[in-house]
């Protein structure tokens, strides 16, 4: 008799429920991030001392210049010091590369037609390599509202230098207040990571994992491992012995994972407080968890990259949509003949994220925070006008607010980021607060109405083969982990080598499903073999952890390479439910 337990049966594919556009849900209020306030006052003390500079120098009327370099202290925070610095400078290269672009094509051209193409296809650009580069938030917005705006200003060649040097300078002055956290928490992004890690998988933990909502507590705390990992990743090769701490706190948050019923939610959650300031680092806890075999870093790294060519198909449809969206979305406002089309097109490209759900959901909390934000404007504008300081003064606090809120909704951002672009345009002098009001509110109808009308134009179909590959990728790699599973001599390193891809190839796997569930148009999608596959997926990273002593095999099995895919004759390397009606795309 086989000593190997009965597979359990899987619980059914969930019953697809009716596609429909929320309205209320997408406002809902939630937490801020456990990060609001960097952003929040690094964007502050970037952009106050060059805008309180031109004030003194009575030339505020360059200080849209400045903003583009100051605006850059918004990205990279969740990232180590060492990645930060390259990305905070591939964010301030691509802002002055964007505006430099603007700055010539409106010295070269006064045809709105022209420059609305050029605008749409930056936005495209711009979208494309911050979602392959994953820099966000804020993401593409920030650059195509900078870039797109900078069309319409009226310039000549010889004007652009020193126009790209303000804001070159303004963006190295951001770049060092996106690094002066180092100096006194040169660890806090990591650190942070990995309270995260453990936070999620207590979570996890609380559920038992069978209990109400397991799946998406499972799904997110894989996730924010994986994220933790990443992070750890990224450190470089000093602080060792710091890195190597934190490494073993996410071990344990693996092994609670893995047997999340066996984990203490309250030590975890305690180990993530703990993590907070410049203290001690908590140690780990778990049997073993800083054996030699335990790689963590060093296994990752092993993990070949994907090629940038992979990484930018499946953004294909969003780039379509966007350089569509924004186009049509400028052309659109221009007929109106408001006379900002740059509005419209932001709006547009503001729009578009990883499905048609989700742009649903942005669409609306766009419109509502734009249409909310020109009342405070309205209310605002005379305190603003009342002279440069006060102008800039208001700029700051609608600055500080949009950060602070933006992570609890959008739109609750947007309420200050509206106020905001709208005082911008009043730094080369007083305009009319009437006609600024009735523009904002056009050109943000036009850009919902027509950049959401051309993410359903352009369907997405290829979420759906993303969806298989990723479940042939996973399938494959837990093939690879029960031939070392089964195979007593196999290298430690391999098997954790394998276990980590394994664990990535479930957090993409899931990433695609929920992807490809908000699009429209597509063919039913093989919900049951994405729930096949992480099930048996779950149970290989568990029996991967009890091969690697980390929990206590519960003596049903003491060979742990037998109890990998427990009463299963499927070949791993195929999809999952392979004898049901195949439904994929």
């Amino acid at each position: 008799m086989s000593s190997a337990t009965p597979r359990p049966t899987p619980n059914p594919a969930p019953t697809p429920k009716p596609r429909r556009f929320p309205l209320v849900d997408v406002l809902r209020v939630g937490r801020p991030s456990n990060i609001w306030f960097k952003p929040a006052f690094s964007v502050v003390a970037a952009v106050a001392p060059p805008n309180l500079t031109l004030v003194a120098l009575g030339r505020l009327d360059l200080a849209a210049y400045t903003m583009a370099g100051s605006l850059c202290a918004l990205y990279a925070h969740n990232r180590p010091y060492a990645a930060r610095a390259k990305a905070l400078a591939g964010v301030v290269l691509g802002m002055v590369g964007g505006l430099a672009v603007a700055l010539v094509s409106a010295s070269l051209t006064g045809n709105a037609v022209v420059l609305v193409a050029v605008g749409a296809l930056l936005a495209a650009v711009q979208k494309v390599l911050c979602d392959v580069t994953r820099i966000g938030p804020p993401s593409n917005v920030i650059l195509t509202f900078v870039s797109s705006a900078s069309l319409f200003v009226p310039q000549t060649l010889g004007q652009v230098p020193g126009h790209l040097a303000l804001a070159a300078v303004a963006g190295v002055w951001a770049w060092l207040v996106g690094m002066a956290p180092v100096l006194v928490r040169p660890h806090g992004p990591e650190r942070r990571a990995t309270a995260d890690a453990l936070n999620a998988t207590a979570a996890y933990a609380e559920t038992g994992g069978t209990g109400d909502g397991h799946t998406r507590a499972r799904a997110a705390a894989y996730a924010a491992v994986q994220a933790a990992w990443q992070c750890l990743i990224l450190t470089g090769t000093r602080s060792v012995a710091t890195r190597r701490a934190l490494e073993r706190l996410v071990i344990r948050a693996e092994i609670a994972l893995a047997a999340p019923a066996e984990a203490d939610p309250a030590r975890l959650r305690a180990q993530a407080r703990e993590l907070r300031g410049t203290g001690r680092i908590p140690g780990a806890d778990a049997p073993r968890s800083g054996a030699d075999e335990l790689l963590g870093v060093a296994a990752e790294r092993a993990v070949p990259h994907r090629s940038l060519w992979s990484r930018l198909g499946p953004l294909a449809p969003i780039a379509v949509r966007t350089v569509l969206g924004c186009g049509l979305a400028g052309y659109a406002s221009l007929a109106i003949g408001i006379g900002r089309p740059y509005w419209a097109l932001t709006t547009a490209a503001a729009l578009y994220q990883a499905n048609i759900t989700l742009t649903w959901s942005r669409t609306v909390q766009r419109v509502v925070g734009n249409l909310v934000g020109v009342l405070i404007f309205a209310a605002v504008a005379p305190i603003a006008n009342l002279g440069p300081l006060a102008l800039v003064l208001c700029c700051l606090v609608f600055n500080f607010g949009a950060e602070a809120l933006i992570g609890r909704n959008y739109w609750l951002g947007s309420v200050c980021v509206t106020p905001l672009a709208l005082l911008i345009t009043e730094f080369p002098g007083y305009q009319a607060a009437g006609p600024l009001i009735t523009g904002r509110v056009v050109d943000t109808l036009v850009g919902a109405l027509v950049g959401f009308a051309a993410a359903l134009a352009v369907t997405n179909r290829r979420a759906g083969n993303r969806v298989a590959t990723a479940l042939s990728t996973a399938g494959l790699r837990r093939e690879h982990v029960t031939r070392l599973l089964t195979d007593p001599q196999a290298d430690p390193t391999a098997l954790e080598t394998a276990r980590r891809g394994l664990a990535a190839a479930l957090v993409d796997l899931r990433a695609a499903a929920d992807a490809a569930a908000g699009e429209w148009w597509l063919r039913t999608l093989p919900q049951e073999h994405v729930v096949l596959a992480e099930q048996e997926g779950h149970r290989t990273l568990a029996a991967t952890a009890r091969r690697q002593r980390l929990l206590t095999d519960p003596g049903e099995n003491t060979n742990p390479g037998t109890d990998v895919n427990p009463g299963t004759d499927m070949n791993p390397g195929t999809d999952p439910g392979a004898n049901t009606k195949d439904t994929r795309p």
